[in-house]
């Protein structure tokens, strides 16, 4: 008997880091007080890291995300629900 091949998409797992990141990121956030909504988008409109706070390492963590792939995944799952 041949067992089944699980197959997987780069893309799925680029958008579970994705996620991870973003989650991190809202979590250190509002940990510091701020309105993390607020936040991100002002960072996705200026690209200015500087609305993202520095604690847990959140400031690094945006910088290495793709505000293009950041986009089209939100308007992905906005559109899906």
């Amino acid at each position: 008997m041949y067992e089944q091949t699980m197959t997987f998409s780069v893309n799925d797992d680029k958008e579970a880091e994705l996620k991870k990141k973003l989650t991190i990121i809202y979590d250190a956030l509002k940990e510091k007080g701020y309105n993390p909504i607020n936040q991100i988008v002002g960072y996705i409109l200026s690209e200015d890291p500087t609305y993202i706070t520095t604690y847990n390492n959140a400031r690094s963590l945006v910088r290495h995300i793709d505000r293009d792939d950041l986009l089209q995944a939100l308007v992905k799952s906005y559109l899906s629900n």
